[in-house]
């Protein structure tokens, strides 16, 4: 059977104390929503439905950003889960297969969890843990081995309260049967809202078979306030650095190690303590990323060695034994096998040459204030320490930049380019310089 995922990912939090919706506030650099979904791809859905409401521009904007092919529908007032569950009728209007319904401030689901959902037969299918502590959540009312109703704490008697099978909201059913149970919800609660909870007894009154299938109750995390935020992300982070380490990445201080959503460090490579890893990177196996270096939207090929302390930002991408060393800042720009950018240099908008050595100190001035513009150096080139590299310019196959060069036009393949002033040497002249200085500050001390 066909899936649609509906999210719903509506509310403000308001727990969170933040303009910015629930959904979007990030764990391991990426929106909560954008968990939910990347999850939902292991069913290959059909269609992603995603449920907005405050802040409805920017769930759009970010929800096109993960799958431009999901269609976003606005809840104008938040009438409850089954309200807007509701909402996303019409955008599935004609399809009849299974429709799951997730939450969008619920990030951590694992893909077994809806291949288990997608495959059961009943009617009606509702996601259900185990609480060490049950609390406030609503209890699951088993009846044989079907759902007979879900029970909020509220409601509960003694004996349901002591149940500790319990609703994690998510809920299942072919799309037409789902839509048509929500049409017979009713309102008539405290809250004077509609709520997914009631489908099942709804189902059981028409004599549909409730199932349940189970599910960690870590996988039923919810976030809704900034505490709870920190520590879904630590979560996060523990069970992806464990999930790398045994698949044979070494992390010499893991807990320092900051990973995120997409991140993928291939077999063999070395992390050492403190190193960032923002959305968008790959480091192929073999690869080594030392102490407190910052990477981000770049590509890391085998046998690279990253730092200490270097920066690479989106849009890099470093071929086979790269080296780029501390306090070395790379942007835009690709380096060909085994070149070199070992020291205090920033290369930005720039292709590098197979082998090529940029000196220390080196910098391509990229921006002129208004636009971009390129520099690219060619195979087994020398860039002399303290190079300026004036963009738009290059740089030909094994040549030369002076020390302390300013280059402005274009370098032809194997010249050396020297673009500094001459030095100019006064004999006896810093001796009488020094001696005018400290007259002139005794002067001044006699005077005060």
């Amino acid at each position: 059977m066909s899936v649609a995922l509906i999210i719903l990912a509506a509310g403000k939090g308001t727990r969170m104390n933040s303009d910015l919706p629930k959904v979007l506030h990030p764990i391991a650099g990426a929106p909560m929503l954008h968990h939910a979904m990347a999850t939902g791809t292991v069913l290959d859905p059909a269609h992603v439905v995603v449920v907005a409401g405050f802040g409805a521009d920017l769930v759009t904007a970010s929800t096109n950003a993960f799958d431009p092919t999901a269609r976003v529908v606005l809840q104008k007032e938040q009438l409850g889960t089954g309200h807007a569950t509701a909402q996303a009728k019409d955008a599935l209007k004609g399809f009849d297969g299974l429709a799951i319904v997730l939450f969008g401030d619920t990030p951590f689901l694992r893909p077994e969890t809806l291949e288990a959902i997608a495959a059961t037969t009943a009617d009606v299918t509702v996601l259900g843990f185990e609480a060490a502590d049950p609390g406030r959540y609503g209890r699951l009312v088993m009846e044989a081995d079907q759902l007979a109703r879900i029970v909020e704490f509220k409601d509960a008697s003694e004996a349901e309260r002591a149940i500790t099978l319990c609703n994690s909201g998510v809920v299942a059913a072919p799309a037409p049967l789902m839509f048509d149970l929500i049409d017979a919800l009713d309102n008539d609660n405290a809250q004077g809202e509609y709520y997914l909870t009631d489908l099942p007894r709804l189902a059981r009154a028409r004599d549909l078979s409730v199932t349940v299938v189970q599910c960690d109750e870590a996988e039923t995390l919810g976030i809704n306030s900034r505490a709870e935020l920190a520590a879904a992300d630590a979560q996060f982070q523990r069970s992806a650095r464990i999930q790398m380490m045994e698949d044979g990445v070494t992390m010499m201080a893991p807990d320092s190690v900051y990973l995120s959503l997409d991140t993928i460090i291939g077999r063999d490579a070395l992390i050492e303590p403190n190193v960032v890893f923002g959305p968008g990177v790959t480091v192929e196996s073999g690869a080594t990323i030392r102490a407190f270096s910052h990477l981000e939207g770049c590509h890391v090929s085998q046998g690279v060695i990253i730092g200490p302390y270097a920066r690479l930002r989106p849009g890099t991408e470093l071929a086979e034994d790269v080296r780029v060393g501390n306090f070395v800042e790379i942007k835009n720009a690709t380096l060909a096998a085994g070149a070199k950018v070992n020291h205090l240099s920033y290369i930005g908008d720039a292709s590098i040459g197979e082998a090529s050595n940029i000196g220390a100190g080196t910098i391509t001035c990229n921006y002129d204030g208004v636009m971009k513009h390129r520099t690219e150096i060619g195979a087994r080139a020398f860039i002399g320490s303290n190079t300026m590299l004036v963009a738009p310019v290059s740089v030909g196959d094994e040549a030369m930049t002076g020390s302390g060069s300013v280059i402005t036009s274009d370098v032809d393949a194997g010249a050396l380019a020297l673009a500094r002033a001459p030095q100019v040497e006064k004999p006896g002249m810093a001796r009488k310089l020094f001696e005018m200085l400290k007259a002139k500050k005794a002067r001044q001390s006699r005077g005060s």
